[in-house]
This record gives C-alpha cells, sequence and structure tokens, in this order.
C-alpha cells in the first residue's frame, strides 16, 4: 500500500519556479509512494500560480497573509498524510529524498522528524559546495546543533503529521528564520534524527546581490536565538560559549558582508564596499576591525575605497580568514 506524504510548498509569484519544484515532487511517486501537494499562495497572479498547480495534480490555497510561514501554515492545515514534508518553491528535491526518511521513521517509532542534507547550488541548480551537514553531534543534541549556527534547510525535512499538534505552526510573526525557529521547537522535543543523504538542491542568490534581504534578516535571527537558547542556557559551560553560539547564529550576515566589501572593490563600486564594510561593523565589530587592522582582502578594499590604496582586481581569489 502507498505512504501518503503530504507536501507543503510556499510561493509568490513564481510560476516558472514552482513548476520545476513541483516536477521534482512527483518525480519520486512510486508504487510505494503518494504526494498530496498543498500550495500555499499569497502572491498576486493567482491565476498563473493556478495553471502550474493544476498540471502537476496539486492543490491551490489562497492565502492573504504575507510571509512564507502564513503560506507554509495554510497548506499544514489543509494536510491529510501520515507525514508532513517541505519545499520552497525555487528549490528542487533530488532522487535521493523521502524514502530514507520514511526507513527511519518505521524503524523508530518514537522518531518524530528527521532532516537530510542540502545541496547549495548556484541560480541554475549547479552545486557549488558539498552536501551539509557533513558533521553531526554524536550525543545528538540537535536542538544543541542548531543553536550553534547551523539553520536547516526545510526542504530537506520531513515530520510526521503529530507534529502539527506537538508543536504548532510557523510564528506568522517572523518575517524571516520562520523555519528555524520551528525546527527548534520540533528539536527542543527530543525526537529528531538526520540522514545522510542530500535531499534538496537550494537555489543561492548571486553573492552581494541581496543588501536589503540579509538587513531585514538579522533582527529575527537574534528574536529566535533568544526564544530558544535562554530558556536552555545550562547546556553552555560558560557564558563565552553562549556568546560563541550567539555570533555563530550571525555569521553568515557578516560574512556576506565582508565578502560583498572585497567583491565590490573588484568592481569598482567604492560606495558599495564603505555600506558592506559599514553593515560588516554593525554584526560582528571585533572582528571587523581586526581585519580592518590586519593585512586582509577586507582592509584592502576598504583602503580602496577611500582613496587609500590600488583597487583589488580579482575577487574570487580573495579569501577571507
Amino acid at each position: 500500500m502507498a505512504r501518503i506524504v503530504s507536501v507543503i510548498v510556499p510561493t509568490r509569484d513564481r510560476p516558472q519556479f514552482l513548476n520545476h519544484a513541483l516536477a521534482s515532487i512527483r518525480a519520486l511517486e512510486g508504487p510505494d509512494l503518494r504526494f498530496e501537494i498543498l500550495v500555499g499562495d499569497n502572491g498576486s497572479n493567482h491565476e498563473a500560480t493556478n495553471k502550474v498547480t493544476q498540471a502537476h495534480g496539486a492543490r491551490h490555497l489562497i492565502v492573504t497573509a504575507a510571509g512564507a510561514g502564513a503560506a507554509r501554515n495554510a497548506a499544514m492545515r489543509a494536510a491529510t498524510g501520515e507525514f508532513l514534508a517541505f519545499l520552497d518553491d525555487d528549490d528542487v528535491w533530488t532522487e535521493q529524498h523521502i524514502r530514507p526518511h520514511l526507513q527511519i521513521f518505521d524503524r523508530h517509532p518514537e522518531i518524530e522528524a528527521v532532516f537530510g542534507q542540502v545541496v547549495m547550488t548556484d541560480p541554475d541548480l549547479r552545486p557549488i559546495a558539498p552536501p551539509i551537514p557533513d558533521d553531526i553531534r554524536s550525543d545528538g543534541d540537535h536542538l544543541k546543533m542548531m543553536l550553534d549556527g547551523y539553520f536547516p534547510q526545510i526542504g530537506a525535512t520531513m515530520a510526521r503529521i503529530e507534529v502539527r499538534d506537538a508543536y504548532g505552526y510557523f510564528d506568522e510573526s517572523l518575517l524571516a528564520d520562520q523555519d528555524w525557529d520551528w525546527h527548534l521547537r520540533v528539536a527542543g522535543g527530543g525526537h529528531m534524527e538526520h540522514v545522510a543523504v542530500p535531499c534538496v538542491s537550494f537555489r543561492q542568490r548571486p553573492s552581494g546581490s541581496y543588501d536589503a534581504l540579509v538587513l531585514s534578516r538579522i533582527p529575527y535571527t537574534r528574536k529566535v536565538f533568544m526564544r530558544h537558547a535562554i530558556p536552555v542556557w545550562r547546556k553552555w559551560r560558560s557564558p563565552k560559549e553562549w556568546l560563541h553560539s550567539y555570533f555563530a547564529t550571525l555569521l553568515g550576515f557578516y560574512t556576506y558582508f565582508a565578502d560583498a566589501a572585497v567583491e565590490r572593490a573588484a568592481k569598482g563600486d567604492a560606495k558599495g564596499v564603505r555600506f558592506a564594510v559599514r553593515h560588516a561593523l554593525l554584526v560582528f565589530p571585533f572582528r571587523a576591525l581586526r581585519q580592518l587592522l590586519m593585512p586582509t582582502p577586507l582592509r584592502t578594499a576598504f583602503l580602496w575605497s577611500i582613496g587609500l590604496g590600488a583597487r583589488p582586481l580579482v575577487a574570487e581569489d580573495a579569501k577571507l580568514d
């Protein structure tokens, strides 16, 4: 008898991407596996999105509230399968997804959710890095792993339908990191497992091309970390270790701006360099100051931007420490 998995797909005015995403879901079906695809749509072009959902036999749910969390929640409420799975509209599943998760669920009835590996890709879905995570805590404390700076990609996660009642829905007040917050709640239950299988190809935007998005995410990342880390502060051996985990969750934002400064210098964008350096300082002031005082690519880029040095020519070869 075929297993029924409800797949939650939020979308907003990206029918071409959505078409690829839904096709990757249907490609995994077989005699043993069927998908109930639920598309939560809070975009403005409902007609185009509906055509794509109908072409793939999915259910189209129009959502009036903004944010991926609201779109996911509408789809989750309508789910009737034995399990929940997820996929964002601009990503695709790999051929290896789902069945390894189901094997773990079948072997371990106590497991509530399973997360797999993610393959980072360029906008054309070409892999740009090995699958992550490649190192899992030996003690199985996935909550601590996530609070130490690992952000699971929702497309690689499956859960039993019962988590909907046990841990609730996505927090719609969070306009970023709703999925991290939800993962942390589920991981806090202590019944989450990992499977070392690449499950989702995760599209990355071109480096340095989304300043506004990064800036909008930072306060939500801080809020979610505090929400979950303060109640379990005993997991850390000292305040210093706790702070190390806090900064680890923000490292990606710092790296974004530090790398952007170097890349913009190579393109001759002095104003863009100064903008990126300023925000790198706001995220990690001590780390940024150290790199600005030492002979690093960031220092070279900044000095050029204020007329005190030669312009870097090749950003791709510059590695920030």
